[in-house]
């Protein structure tokens, strides 16, 4: 399989450990020398060494949102990028609204500034730009970070530049350590300009694979979170709960895909009805017209970003693991242990997939009727109760 990663043809270089890199007919062009070029080679070194070796003069924050624990992939790159350009004597904080449970110094962070009291589910603007603001006056970094996304961050971070009054670039698809680039009028100009206060990066714009760690040090550091929000005017009205089926595949969380090894499709279907997923399938079977065509995953189809993606039943062609690029965890069923989705699972369950389903809906059954079970029983016991009493 061609490992060489696709990319808009129009992108600038990317930022690497290396420098500025760009790939064009398979050949790697290198835009500019980078000061952390040499530390490249260290990136097949192990252990990693860490970044920062002089005591630390400056700062640079990097602020995201977590997502069960995690940081998405746009997260992490926006924080490699901070890592990649500091310097010895620039340390690289991270502040993190949620909980956070990996491992921050492999990311590159020197320091890890938690906030769990803030849920990705929960609309709280005002609040978390509060946080932010303080956060930036305990710390006096020289830029700030943020994904230029449209889970928060990016929304988090324009309203900072505006209430701090402070330059600003958005959308930036090239950075190294003295400019940002990003598409201008309507993508048909491209302009840079020196590092602005916040810095707002776009997707893909760094490679997060870093030749060094950080320090990885947490710091107790308390917001509090009541007093800031006693003059906010939002209002959160919680999130509305719809029909997994319903979902554009592009915006599901947990998707279950069907290949040509899944047969019995009213079984597929009331499996992703038990689990609350959202609904894929290969080409092969959207071809076999078990499926529509708005199912259908990979570089033909919907490409999707998924937490969990299962697989029943495919082999992997290269548009359908194109399509699975950015998944979370995928899950593979399938009685092939050598096909090329077992390559990209994380998790690769070698059995033949409507047995697995069938199973799983009859474990799902077993789950209800015992639940059920359980509460009739409950019931009778206090109607017994409340008829003695």
């Amino acid at each position: 399989m061609n490992t060489i990663k696709r990319i808009d043809p129009r992108r600038p270089f990317t930022i690497t450990a290396d420098g500025l890199r760009r790939i064009t007919l398979g050949v790697a062009g290198v835009a500019g020398a980078m000061d952390f070029a040499a530390a490249g080679m260290a990136h097949r070194e192990q252990p990693k060494p860490r970044r920062t070796i002089a005591a630390s003069q400056h700062v640079m924050l990097v602020a995201a949102h977590a997502d069960r624990g995690a940081l998405d992939e746009h997260a992490r790159q926006t924080l490699a990028a901070a890592a990649l350009i500091a310097d010895a004597t620039t340390e690289v904080v991270l502040l993190v609204f949620g909980e956070f449970t990996g491992d921050v110094a492999a990311l590159g962070a020197d320091k890890l500034i938690e906030l769990p009291m803030f849920d990705r589910r929960r609309f709280a603007p005002v609040d978390e730009l509060n946080a932010l603001a303080a956060c930036v006056a305990a710390y006096a970094p020289v830029h700030v970070f943020l994904p230029d996304n449209a889970t928060g961050d990016g929304d988090l971070g324009r309203r900072y530049a505006a209430a701090a009054n402070a330059s600003v670039a958005t959308h930036v698809v090239e950075i190294d350590a003295s400019h940002v680039g990003a598409y201008v009028r309507a993508n048909t100009a491209f302009a840079s300009r020196a590092l602005p206060e916040v810095i707002l990066l776009a997707p893909n714009a760094v490679d997060p694979k870093l030749p060094f760690v950080g320090a990885g040090e947490r710091v107790a550091w308390r917001f509090d979170g009541e007093s800031a929000s006693s003059g906010s005017n939002v209002r959160d009205l919680g999130i509305e709960e719809m029909d997994a089926a319903q979902l554009a595949l592009e915006e599901a969380d947990f998707i279950v895909s069907a290949g040509n090894g899944v047969s019995d499709v009213p079984a597929f279907e009331r499996l992703a009805a038990t689990l609350g997923a959202a609904i894929g399938a290969s080409r092969v079977a959207v071809d076999d017209g078990k499926f529509t065509r708005d199912k259908q995953i990979g570089a033909t189809g919907k490409t999707v970003e998924a937490s969990v993606y299962i697989a029943f039943g495919i082999s992997g062609a290269v548009q359908h693991l194109q399509g699975i690029k950015d998944c979370r965890h995928v899950i593979a069923v399938n009685l092939d242990a050598s096909a090329p989705i077992a390559k990209r699972a994380n998790l690769t369950v070698i059995a033949d997939a409507q047995e697995t389903i069938a199973a799983l809906n009859d474990a799902a059954a077993a789950a209800r009727s015992a639940r059920g079970t359980g509460a009739a029983l409950l019931n009778s016991k206090a109607a017994a109760e409340g008829a003695l009493a």
